[in-house]
């Protein structure tokens, strides 16, 4: 897995009631955390420790969303049209950037939209060599329940066998062109579940995940050759504490479930690094869905998302903590 970690800068609410930065950015892989301590007299901020993690690169918060793109995701894309697996997911703690990073602007479009238009660049390129089919699903993970976000209907049953991970009676659609793409992710995002938290206004309180495969049939002289690769592309909802984001009895419930899936991530990240025999993938819906992104054949990028705030400084911590144990798992690649 490559990790990479970015940072956002500092909101104009959070500057407003003086936040400070506890994250330096020391170079393109290295980040400085540094522990802020109330002195006796509250109002002075003591800095005491802190502590280096090194990435395979570092986002500093003025980084534009092209680079983001061509460092941790366009190799990716390649891999696919070379007929492997490939995943990207997002990570972080509520409204530390991950939908922005995955999603973007209109004007300043995000990995998820730049990942679509570059594979659809590429096939048409190589379409006089052979023929290409595009199709995609999209859904969410709400609550412990799977959701079709493309034509929403009762809850889905996750199945495995020997392919792979299924979510059976999940549509699949045709796309050829990204703005086709967009268009049904548009109408996905529609459904999907995203409520205000005291931290964020549109907080997504779902995990979603767009998948795409791309079939390549190369024309040889004799032959045919087929490639299919498929591309999972993963925003997260926010890892919390329910304490800072006051959430109330269906907040907390959401806040329960995100919080065991993103726990059930952490628990399998780390079986995955210990080589545990046995990794509990099964222990939510979330890992089941990842397992091929995680333990499988796929090259995974992980996007760690970090604001800088120190009131933020025990989420910022515990997202650096886990995308450095990621960086330890290997996939069979």
């Amino acid at each position: 897995i490559m990790v990479y970690v970015r940072l956002r800068p500092l909101s104009k609410k959070e500057k407003d009631a003086g936040a400070r930065s506890s994250v330096r950015v020391a170079d393109k892989k290295d980040i400085f955390l540094t522990e802020m301590q109330l002195e006796t007299d509250y109002l002075r901020l003591k800095r005491v420790r802190g502590r280096h993690f090194v990435f395979d690169a570092v986002f500093h918060e003025n980084t534009g969303q092209q680079e983001v793109y061509d460092t941790s995701t366009a190799d990716l894309v390649e891999a696919v049209l070379q007929g492997k697996n490939a995943s990207v997911f997002c990570y972080g703690a509520t409204g530390a950037g991950k939908t922005y990073t995955m999603l973007g602007t209109v004007s300043q479009p995000g990995v998820m939209v730049l990942a679509l238009k570059d594979l659809f660049s590429k096939l048409k390129d190589r379409s006089k060599d052979g023929d290409y089919l595009v199709s995609l699903s999209y859904l969410e993970v709400y609550n412990e329940t799977v959701v079709d976000l493309l034509s929403p209907g009762r809850p889905l049953i996750i199945r495995e066998d020997n392919k792979g991970i299924t979510a059976a009676g999940l549509t699949h659609y045709q796309a050829f062109s990204a703005e086709e793409v967009m268009l049904l992710l548009q109408r996905g995002n529609q459904h999907r579940t995203t409520e205000p938290t005291r931290i964020n206004e549109t907080s997504s309180r779902s995990h979603a995940i767009l998948q795409v495969t791309a079939e390549y049939k190369v024309r040889m002289e004799t032959s045919t050759i087929t490639r299919i690769g498929k591309l999972s592309l993963i925003d997260l909802a926010g890892s919390e504490r329910a304490l800072a984001t006051d959430q109330r009895s269906l907040r907390s419930i959401e806040g329960a479930n995100i919080n065991k899936s993103l726990l059930a991530l952490s628990r399998c990240i780390k079986a995955l690094v210990e080589g545990d025999k046995h990794v509990p993938f099964r222990n939510s819906k979330l890992t089941q869905l990842l397992k091929d992104s995680l333990g499988g054949a796929c090259q995974t990028a992980m996007i760690a998302n970090i604001t800088p705030s120190h009131v933020s400084f025990g989420e910022t911590q515990n997202t650096l903590h886990w995308a450095d144990k990621a960086k330890e798992i290997r996939t069979k690649v």
